[in-house]
């Protein structure tokens, strides 16, 4: 006698239909896999709305111990005593008590405790802007910077996280509030795909063709960078902060300092501490000039442009404008008159004209190098990026001192595989 037996988990052959069914499903679900990790990328909570975006002035750090006849009275007086120290700190003039609740629009409890006539508390004082502005002047009524794009780095246990997950340092600087500061600063969420768009890898770029699409993006004219590393000396214990502030797209460093927390209890505390002393740092850049507009994130958006460059762009149009008027006078628009010389061409020198080149662009750095050899090309005078498409195909406009042919072979000399079209060229490696 022969016992079958079929073990836990285990299935019987399937039959072929349903065999045909299991296929189709199989092929369902890999035609749908690019779409689920896609969402899966963007998908969950990771982002951090910022609680305190407000252009009040706000002192925080506001420490008071005073008593009353009640326990309400105490915390009046403590109220009071708070106006009065942050209004010190601002560097304010004398004002009563009355003044002062007439410039106060809120009072932030960090920490209280309350007796029966006694007040504990560190407070925090928002003072509105347009009504205190008036009698602090000088620093309040400073002109802002132009807007920076925000991008926090934490850095702990070898893992560098911007807003691929919520973290700590994400929420200090969401509750950050920047009405005291000269930095206007644009601060993500990193909900939805900021954390495709500006994630860790974003800092390492030098590409500024990358950088123009993510700071048009978010209407940021350059970028700050805050990086924190956190190293935990043993689970429970003190915790040590290292933090750098850097600028613009090659990571320039500002400086760098160090904080400490007893336990991780406290990390949250010293991580706020640590975003006001990187406003500081920054503030300070800006006043001492080190925060300048880089001219290479502003061509072609009104921004400040090279002389030279300036120059070739100045050439490229008067050589436009000469072709347009030679086709108006043959085509009889205009009567006929002797024409003047070109602007920025010497006599003998071969007209100049633009001529459009596509060129592949798989990664930055074929972005990059391409348009390097391009501008480096014997005859050309100038150009300009009219379309990009990081992993397609971007186009320029060249201004170039000669024909098309000319063009395509002082291109293949320089490495490049050219096809020829109607006044344009198509350019690979």
């Amino acid at each position: 006698m022969r016992v079958s037996l079929s073990l836990p988990g285990t299935f019987a052959t399937p039959s072929r239909a349903s065999r045909r069914w299991l296929a189709g499903a199989a092929a369902a679900l890999a035609l749908l896999g690019g779409g689920y990790a896609l969402v899966a990328q963007v998908a969950g909570e990771r982002g951090i709305a910022p609680t305190a975006a407000s252009s009040d002035i706000e002192v925080k750090g506001i420490s008071v111990d005073v008593q009353g006849k009640s326990a309400e009275d105490a915390r009046t007086n403590g109220w009071r005593e708070a106006q009065r120290k942050a209004w010190e700190k601002l560097k304010g003039p004398k004002l009563s008590d009355s003044q002062l609740d007439g410039l106060v629009s809120a009072i932030v409890i960090e920490k209280e405790r309350l007796g029966p006539r006694r007040y504990i508390a560190t407070l925090g004082v928002v003072f509105d802007r347009q009504r205190a502005g008036a009698y602090l002047g000088g620093a309040a009524q400073a002109t802002r910077s132009a807007p920076l794009l925000l991008i926090p780095v934490v850095e702990s246990g070898g893992a560098y996280i911007t807003f691929e997950q919520r973290n700590p340092w994400q929420r200090a600087w969401a509750e950050f509030n920047p009405g005291a500061s000269r930095i206007d600063y644009v601060r993500l969420s990193g909900a939805g795909g900021d954390s495709l768009l500006v994630n860790f890898g974003q800092t390492g770029r030098h590409s500024r063709g990358w950088w123009r699409s993510t700071l048009d993006q978010y209407g940021a004219t350059d970028v700050l960078m805050a990086y924190a590393r956190l190293d935990h000396q043993f689970p429970g214990g003190p915790v040590s902060g290292t933090f750098t502030a850097r600028y613009g797209p090659d990571s320039r460093p500002l400086d760098t300092f160090t904080l400490k927390a007893d336990n991780p209890d406290a990390v949250p505390e010293m991580l706020a501490q640590a975003v006001e002393r990187m406003d500081q740092i920054f503030t300070g850049a800006l006043a001492s000039g080190k925060l300048k507009p880089d001219p290479s994130l502003r061509i072609g958006a009104g921004g400040a442009i090279d002389p030279a460059i300036e120059r070739l762009i100045e050439i490229g149009r008067a050589a436009q404008a000469r072709r347009a008027a030679e086709a108006a006078i043959a085509a009889g628009a205009v009567p006929r008159i002797e024409a003047l010389p070109v602007t920025g061409v010497e006599p003998g020198e071969a007209a100049v004209r633009n001529i459009t080149v596509q060129f592949a662009t798989p990664d930055a750095a074929s972005y990059d190098a391409a348009l390097g050899a391009v501008r480096g090309t014997g005859g050309v005078r100038g150009l300009g990026v009219t379309s990009t498409a990081i992993g397609g195909t971007s186009v320029m406009s060249v201004s170039f001192a000669g024909s098309l042919d000319e063009l395509a072979a002082a291109l293949e000399a320089r490495g490049f595989n050219v096809r020829r079209g109607a006044n344009a060229l198509a350019i690979s490696r």
